[in-house]
């Protein structure tokens, strides 16, 4: 089955004439939230090629980067058992999950850059979405819920994230910076209107 490409198309459209109207990053993260919420309550439109674990470590593909890189959308695909370390973003994101689920640990950072979980881990299932920011929390691990099975989760960031210095904690104090880039050189041609 081809993918509904049309899906996405709308989405890109919708979420970039929201980013366009300048609003505050609380109204934002409000008004978007619903947005992808919608994306990922289908799930008929991902290609499969953006949907591949890699037995390794999870996988980050590209889906969109808006062209002043005020936004970019990332399908994460989490093999079984796979998580990331305790990293930040040090932008707005919004996460949704489309297929299996995830859990996402806050933590709060103490003297040291030493990590320190913040309340339970969030359970995320299809169709749910959080947030993430400076202003409202930015640390977190997540990982697959399922040892037997992948996940994947659709990210949309304030930046085209891939491209932004951040931070991974280490559990006993202390971080070093990475930039993650993408595991995929070619996009998925969402404006195909034949597609």
């Amino acid at each position: 089955m081809n993918p509904n490409f049309a899906r996405l198309r709308e989405f890109v459209t919708a979420f970039g004439a929201l980013v366009a109207a300048r609003p505050s990053e609380a109204d934002l993260l409000r008004e978007g939230e619903p947005l992808l919420a919608g994306l990922v309550s289908v799930d008929d439109w991902l290609p499969a090629e953006y949907a591949q674990p890699d037995p390794a470590r999870y996988t980050q593909y590209l889906l969109h980067a808006d062209s002043e890189q005020r936004f970019s959308i990332v399908s994460f695909v989490w093999g079984p058992g796979q998580s990331t370390p305790i990293h930040d973003h040090t932008v707005w994101g919004i996460i949704g999950l489309l297929r299996g689920a995830e859990y996402s640990q806050p933590y709060r950072l103490a003297p040291g850059d030493r990590p320190i979980v913040q309340g339970p881990a969030k359970l995320l299932e299809p169709g749910q979405v959080e947030v993430v920011s400076p202003t409202v929390g930015d640390v977190h691990q997540v990982r697959n819920a399922f040892d037997d099975r992948a996940s994947i989760s659709i990210h949309v960031y304030g930046a085209n994230i891939g491209g932004v210095r951040r931070s991974v904690y280490l559990p006993e104090g202390g971080r070093k910076s990475f930039v993650s880039g993408y595991s995929n050189a070619v996009l998925p041609n969402i404006w195909s209107l034949n597609a």
